[in-house]
């Protein structure tokens, strides 16, 4: 009895997939709940199980093809795994014998990939007459396509004149190439994620009013603080003291006190949240996502620390989950681990607000009348000027610079 591997509902409002690397190929056994194959979406790749164990006999979407939720991308033909005894019978039957078997299977059709089907299906062509350039001769979207459009594959023969006009476009390309310039242009597909980062971020510009406000934090008070106590902090909690932490908890103060920036639009009402959800901008392996670390008001700084370890470790391998990816009030992301000085980033919709961290510089400064240098630190504040105010907004980022520039205040909440 065989079974179909079929696309699951990986999320809300997720659709359209991609496949991913195949984990086994078709002849290979596999036992249950055993990864078969990644599929990507627009949040996360996740790792679809084999649902029954035995012999992966036919894979009808390859990697890197598109699919939609329901779709069949396999079949598996429920068998028990095979012992040795049954391996060694197998291999009994002379060379002449399994030659002569081959010969005498029948022809196999061409397998149609379900983004084929699809094509030739709106096209009224059968599946059967259509010649396949995928691997096996597998139909692909593009000989549906070329057949549905009733592309000519064969090019009728250039007249004389043509000839020779192209004989002379040749020869003047030669002599004008270099043998060191190249180039070359090579066209790739989005990925689902950065499809979903691209229609995010214009569609926050598009729907919402965006303004950004600056400020710059000395960075003096945080560093000493770190130095003094990176080891202990970090043998009684296993996890080092970074600057995201103090970061998360000023915002959680300053969210609190001015709530419109962790509020979202809904139509035309505001929705206002008395919990903090701060999403954290990590680099993954496929791109930036923004796990979620919820309830952050509730949260010690080693929780933090730890929480965005984790994050970011799993981030790189794709193992972030959609849950995590779900929600948030507010965005922090920090453009300085990779030398960003100044910017102007873009809110996650529907949220309100996003701050943006920069690099860390040693700057002139003037301190009580006098110039000093300074580790000083750029922030950025871009905000939905539709319910946020920009006396708000200043107000806000002041709020994180008093904080910051003054640790202390965070544990007294003063």
């Amino acid at each position: 009895m065989s079974q179909e591997l079929i696309i699951p509902a990986v999320g809300e409002s997720i659709t359209e997939v991609r496949i991913g690397r195949w984990h086994k190929s078709e002849g290979d056994f596999v036992s249950i709940e055993e990864v078969l194959v990644e599929i990507e979406t627009d949040k996360a790749t996740l790792e679809l199980p084999a649902p029954i164990g035995g012999i992966l006999c036919e894979i009808l979407a390859l990697s890197g093809e598109d699919a939609t939720v329901g779709d069949v991308i396999g079949r598996i033909e429920e068998v028990e795994r095979p012992t040795s005894e049954a391996k060694e019978t197998s291999q009994t039957p002379s060379q002449e014998d399994e030659q002569q078997s081959t010969q005498e299977k029948p022809k196999v059709e061409p397998r149609v990939m379900p983004s084929a089907r699809r094509v030739l299906a709106e096209a009224g062509v059968p599946g059967s007459t259509v010649e396949g350039t995928g691997p096996g001769g597998r139909v692909l979207k593009e000989d549906a396509m070329r057949v549905a459009k009733k592309e000519p594959i064969a090019v009728s023969p250039p007249t004389k004149r043509e000839e020779a006009k192209g004989s002379t476009r040749q020869a003047t390309a030669t002599a004008r190439s270099r043998p060191e310039s190249n180039r070359e242009e090579s066209v790739v597909r989005m990925s689902p994620l950065r499809k979903a980062i691209a229609q995010n971020l214009v569609a926050a510009q598009q729907d919402a009013a965006l303004l950004t406000t600056f400020n710059e934090v000395d960075m003096t008070a945080v560093i000493a603080l770190r130095r003094r106590y990176r080891k202990p902090f970090q043998e009684s909690h296993g996890v080092k003291l970074g600057f995201m932490s103090f970061f998360v908890k000023a915002s959680v103060l300053a969210l609190q006190a001015v709530p419109t920036v962790n509020a979202r639009v809904e139509g035309t009402s505001i929705v206002f949240r008395n919990y903090q959800d701060i999403g954290i901008a990590v680099g993954g392996g496929r791109g930036l996502v923004v796990p979620i670390l919820r309830n952050a008001e509730s949260l010690g700084f080693a929780e933090i620390e730890r929480a965005i370890g984790d994050f970011a470790a799993r981030a790189r391998q794709n193992k972030i989950e959609l849950s995590e990816l779900t929600g948030g009030t507010f965005t922090i992301t920090n453009g300085g681990v990779y030398g960003s000085l100044l910017s102007t980033p873009i809110v996650n919709p529907p949220q309100s607000g996003i701050l943006g961290m920069h690099a860390i510089q040693d700057r002139p400064v003037a301190i009580d009348g006098k110039v000093e240098v300074r580790p000083m630190m750029y922030v950025a504040l871009t905000y939905d000027h539709r319910i946020v105010d920009g006396r708000e907004a200043v107000g806000f980022l002041a709020r994180i610079k008093d904080l910051v520039e003054s640790p202390e205040r965070i544990w007294l909440n003063v």
